[in-house]
C-alpha cells in the first residue's frame, strides 16, 4: 500500500491512490464459479452492493458483426447480399460514422470477394475489419488484403482454458500474448475477443492479461482493442451485483485496473436471458465506447444485440441521432424479407410487421383521434412506417378508410375517404362478421382479400405492394 503512488485525478479533481496491480493467479483447479453457475440449477445473481459510478465516454459508437457472428447462425450470405447490406449500414451510420466498423470472415473466396468489393466502395465507415484464426498465415492474409484491424479469439474463462484448450492459465496467457505479438509484428491492429468473460476470473486472469495486452500496444505503437464477450448471455446490469456477471463491474475493472482506454473497449452481448440490449447500453454508460451488434439480432443461439435497437438507444442517451438515417432500418427489413427470405417475427420492435399496429378497439379509437396516444414516436418520420390501426366492430367508416390509406401508403388525392364505395362495402362486410358473433379484430389478410374482391367493382385502383397474407 505505501509504495502505491498518490496522484491528482483530473477527472474528479481529487487526490487518488494508484490502483492495486493484479497479477496472474495460476490455479491448479479451474474456478468455474459453481456457486453462481450450478449447472443443475438456474444461475444465481448475487450482490455485494459495491456501486460503480457512471462513466459514459464522450464518444460512443456501434460496431457490426452481421457478417461474422450473424452469419454463423444462418445460411451464408452471397457476395452480392453482403455488399448490399454493407451499403445499407453505411447509409444508416450517417456521415459521422456512428456505425464504426464491420467484421468479415476471410476463409472462403466468397468472403474475400465481398471484402474486396466493400473496400472498393471507399467508405470511411463502417471500416472493414476481419475475424481470423490465430495464425501467422492468416495475419499475412489480413495484411495482404489491406485490412488494418482483425479480431482474435482469446477465451478467458476457466471453462475454456481448462476444459476446451487443456491448458493452465499461465500457458493460455503466454499462448495468447505470443499470437497478439505476431499480429502486431505484421502491422495489423489486434482486437482481442475475450470469450466467456462473464464466467471468468476477472481479477485472477482477465485484468493481468489485459494489462499485458496494453503494454504490447505501447511497445509496438499499435492500440490493442478489447472486446468483452458475454458469450452465454450471463451478464447483468443490476447495481451492486458481483462480478463476473456484473457488466458495470467488468467495464470498471478493465478501465481502472487493466488500463484499457474507453476507445479501445467494446461490449459484445448475447440474448440468452433477454438482456442483450440493456447490457450493451450499460456498457456504454459505464465506460465502453463501442457495442458490437448484428442486424435484427441474428446470431448464435438466441442471437446478438440487435443493431437497430442500439441505434435508438444511442439517440435516447445522446439526445440526437447524430446523422444516422433510421429510415434505412425499414429498407433493410424489407430487403431481408424479400431478397434473403428471412422472416422477422411480427412483434419485433422497430421492424416487425405488427410493431406499430394497434389492434385493441379502445386503443384504435385513441389513435384515430391523436396517434401520439398509442405510438412511441413519429414512426412515419423515423422509420417511414405510419401507425396502423386494426379494424374491428368499433372502427367505423373513418377507421376503415384510415386502415386502407396507411396499409397501402396512399397519399394526397389518392387517399380514400369514408364516402368511397370500397370503404362502405368493406364496412358492411366487417359489420356482418361481428353480427355473426365475431369478437377478434380483422386480420390484414382478411381485409386484403375483401379489398381484392371488391376493388374493381368499386372503381378503385390500389397499388400493388406485394401484400403478405400471413
Amino acid at each position: 500500500m505505501e509504495n502505491r503512488k498518490v496522484y491528482m485525478n483530473y477527472h474528479n479533481n481529487l487526490l487518488s491512490l494508484e490502483e492495486h496491480i493484479y497479477e496472474l493467479v495460476d490455479v491448479v483447479q479451474p474456478n468455474v464459479f459453481r456457486n453462481l453457475f450450478p449447472y443443475d440449477e438456474i444461475p444465481k445473481i448475487a450482490f455485494n452492493d459495491r456501486i460503480v459510478p457512471h462513466n459514459m465516454p464522450e464518444s460512443i459508437w456501434i460496431t457490426d458483426t452481421t457478417f461474422r457472428d450473424g452469419q454463423q447462425s444462418r445460411a451464408p450470405y452471397t457476395t452480392e447480399q453482403i455488399v448490399t447490406i454493407y451499403d445499407y449500414l453505411h447509409r444508416l451510420g450517417g456521415p459521422n460514422g456512428i456505425i464504426r466498423a464491420s467484421e468479415f470472415f476471410l476463409y472462403s473466396k466468397k468472403d474475400r470477394d465481398a471484402v474486396y468489393k466493400c473496400m472498393e466502395r471507399g467508405y470511411e465507415f463502417p471500416e472493414v475489419t476481419s475475424w481470423i484464426r490465430a495464425s501467422k498465415k492468416d495475419f499475412e492474409l489480413v495484411k495482404d488484403l489491406g485490412i488494418k484491424e482483425t479480431g482474435i479469439l482469446v477465451s478467458c474463462s476457466d471453462y475454456h482454458i481448462f476444459y476446451k484448450m487443456k491448458m493452465t492459465r499461465s500457458q493460455a496467457m503466454e499462448h495468447y500474448l505470443s499470437i497478439v505479438r505476431e499480429c502486431l509484428e505484421t502491422g495489423v491492429a489486434p482486437r482481442c475477443h475475450l470469450e466467456d468473460i462473464t464466467r471468468s476470473d476477472i481479477h485472477g486472469f482477465v485484468i493481468p492479461f489485459c494489462f499485458e495486452l496494453m503494454k504490447l500496444g505501447i511497445e509496438y505503437g499499435i492500440p490493442v482493442k478489447i472486446r468483452a464477450c458475454d458469450t452465454m448471455g450471463y451478464g447483468i446490469n443490476f447495481a451492486g451485483a458481483v462480478i463476473p456477471r456484473s457488466v458495470q463491474g467488468i467495464i470498471y475493472c478493465l478501465l481502472t485496473h487493466a488500463g484499457v482506454p474507453s476507445e479501445q473497449l467494446e461490449w459484445h452481448g448475447h440474448n440468452d436471458f433477454y438482456k442483450a440490449v440493456t447490457n450493451s447500453t450499460t456498457a456504454w454508460l459505464y465506460g465502453a465506447s463501442g457495442v458490437n451488434c448484428s442486424l435484427f439480432g441474428i446470431g448464435e443461439r438466441t442471437g446478438n444485440t440487435p443493431l437497430e435497437a442500439m441505434v435508438f438507444e444511442y439517440a435516447q442517451l445522446k439526445g440526437s441521432l447524430d446523422g444516422m438515417d433510421t429510415t434505412v432500418i425499414t429498407e433493410l427489413a424489407e430487403y431481408f424479407k424479400k431478397e434473403i427470405g428471412y422472416k422477422i417475427p411480427h412483434r419485433t420492435p422497430f421492424v416487425g410487421k405488427n410493431f406499430n399496429v394497434t389492434r385493441a378497439g379502445i386503443h384504435a379509437d385513441g389513435l384515430l383521434k391523436n396517434e401520439e396516444i398509442y405510438n412511441i414516436f413519429d414512426t412515419e418520420k423515423f422509420l417511414n412506417r405510419p401507425v396502423l390501426v386494426s379494424v374491428s366492430n368499433t372502427s367505423g367508416l373513418a377507421g376503415i378508410a384510415h386502415w386502407i390509406n396507411t396499409y397501402y401508403k396512399l397519399k394526397g388525392d389518392s387517399m380514400l375517404d369514408k364516402s368511397n364505395p370500397l370503404v362502405n362495402k368493406i364496412k358492411l362486410l366487417v359489420d356482418k362478421e361481428y353480427e355473426e358473433g365475431r369478437i377478434t379484430v380483422m386480420t390484414d389478410a382478411e381485409l386484403v382479400e375483401m379489398i381484392n374482391t371488391y376493388m374493381i367493382e368499386s372503381n378503385v385502383d390500389l397499388p400493388n405492394i406485394n401484400v403478405t397474407l400471413d
